[in-house]
C-alpha cells in the first residue's frame, strides 16, 4: 500500500435470508436472517465488506440509516481503524455507545479491517499478529425449544454435518420439560459429543439456580447460557456461586467495558462476546485482553466469518459459534472440517456477496 487508502463512501444493502433450520428460543422463533450488508469504499478501489444481523427485520431500516449518517462523517477520512472508532466515539458521546449506536460502529470497523487487509494482502488474522487455524466449534443451527421427537431427530443430524459439539435451547415454562428435553438430547449424541444448553435469560435469579442444580445432577453440560437478565452482573454472580456448572455470558456485552464491568462482578465463568456489540475487530482485540487478564475461556457469538479470524488471536481462545444464516449470500462461507471451522483464503475477512443472492433476497 504505497499511500494511505481514503473513505470514499459506505453504502448499505438489506437481505431478508430464509433460515435452514428455523430456530425457536425461549424468546420466540427465529425463520428468518435479516442481514444489513455495508460496502466501504475506499479511493483506492478496495472495498471493505462486513455484515450486521437483527432478530427483525423491521430493524434493519434504522440500522441502515445510522451506518450512512457514520459513513458521512467519515468521508475523505483515512483507513485507520482506530481512529476511526476514536472519532465515532467522540461524536456519539452524547448520545451513547451502547445498542445499535454501537452496532452501526462495530460493522464500520470490520469493513475497515476488511479493506486494510485487502490493501495489505493480508488476511486479518495476520495483520493481529496470528496465523489462520480452523478452530474448535459447536453447531449452533438448530435445537430449539421443540418437542422430544424433532430435538431427538435435529441432534442427530446436527452432529452429522460434521460437529462433536451442539447447543441446546432451553427455557420452557416448566422445569421437567427442560430435563426431559436435555436427557433426550444427551442419550441422542452421546458421550462423546459436547453439549452446551442456553436460556436467553429466560428464568429469574433463583429459578436460574434451582434449574443450574438439577443440570448439575444430570452432569455432561459444558455451561449453562444466559440463564437470566444479560445485564443483571449481580445476579449472575449469585448464579455462578451457587451452580455447578460453569455459567457463560458476552453475547449482549456492549464494548469491552461492559464486559469489564461483568468480570469486576465475577459474573461468569467463560465469556462470549459478539463482534457487532463488541466493537468490531477492534473491540475484539481490548475484549480478549481482558479474557487473557482474568484467565476466562473466550468464545464467539454468531459471525463465524469474522470470528474464525478472531479466536485465533485470543490468548484464551475457547469455542466458535457457528451458524450458516449468512451462507447463501456468501461466494465462498467458511467449511466445516473434523469439527472445526475453516476460514476462507485469501485477504481481508475473505467476504464476498453473491450478488444474485442478494438480489434475490433483497428486503
Amino acid at each position: 500500500m504505497k499511500a494511505a487508502l481514503k473513505i470514499q463512501k459506505i453504502s448499505v444493502r438489506a437481505v431478508a435470508v430464509p433460515m435452514r433450520r428455523p430456530l425457536v428460543a425461549s424468546t420466540g422463533a427465529i425463520t428468518v436472517a435479516p442481514l444489513l450488508l455495508v460496502d466501504l469504499r475506499t479511493d483506492g478501489g478496495i472495498i471493505g465488506r462486513a455484515y450486521l444481523w437483527t432478530p427483525g427485520a423491521h430493524h434493519l431500516a434504522p440500522l441502515a440509516k445510522l451506518v450512512e449518517v457514520m459513513g458521512q462523517m467519515l468521508k475523505g477520512d483515512a483507513l485507520a481503524p482506530f481512529e476511526i472508532e476514536k472519532k465515532l466515539r467522540a461524536r456519539y458521546t452524547l448520545l451513547g455507545v451502547h445498542n445499535i449506536v454501537l452496532f452501526a460502529m462495530s460493522v464500520i470497523d470490520m469493513c475497515a479491517w476488511d479493506a486494510l487487509g485487502q490493501a495489505l494482502g493480508q488476511p486479518v488474522v495476520r495483520l493481529l499478529g496470528g496465523e489462520p487455524r480452523p478452530v474448535m466449534a459447536y453447531n449452533s443451527k438448530g435445537l430449539g425449544i421443540q418437542g422430544v421427537k424433532s430435538l431427538v431427530k435435529e441432534a442427530e443430524e446436527l452432529v452429522a454435518e460434521g460437529f462433536s459439539a451442539v447447543k441446546l435451547r432451553l427455557g420452557r415454562t416448566v422445569a421437567a420439560e427442560d430435563l426431559e428435553a436435555l436427557r433426550a438430547v444427551k442419550k441422542a449424541i452421546g458421550p462423546k459429543v459436547t453439549l452446551m444448553v442456553d436460556f436467553n435469560q429466560a428464568l429469574t435469579v433463583a429459578e436460574a439456580i434451582r434449574r443450574g442444580r438439577m443440570i448439575d445432577d444430570e452432569g455432561g453440560v459444558l455451561w449453562i447460557e444466559e440463564p437470566i437478565r444479560a445485564d443483571d452482573f449481580a445476579g449472575c454472580a449469585k448464579v455462578a456461586r451457587e451452580v455447578a456448572t460453569p455459567i457463560q455470558i458476552g453475547e449482549n456485552f456492549m464494548g469491552p467495558e461492559q464486559m469489564a464491568q461483568a468480570i469486576a462482578a465475577g459474573s461468569c465463568d467463560y465469556v462470549m462476546p459478539d463482534a457487532q456489540r463488541i466493537g468490531g475487530v477492534t473491540g475484539w482485540m481490548r475484549a480478549a485482553a481482558l479474557a487473557q487478564g482474568a484467565g476466562l475461556e473466550m468464545s464467539s457469538h454468531l459471525f463465524p466469518e469474522a470470528s474464525v479470524q478472531l479466536l485465533p488471536v485470543t490468548p484464551t481462545c475457547h469455542w466458535l459459534e457457528y451458524v450458516d444464516w449468512a451462507d447463501p449470500i456468501l461466494e465462498e462461507p467458511v467449511r466445516i472440517e473434523n469439527g472445526r471451522v475453516t476460514g476462507v483464503a485469501g485477504p481481508g475477512l475473505g467476504m464476498k456477496w453473491n450478488e444474485k443472492a442478494v438480489r434475490k433476497y433483497a428486503a
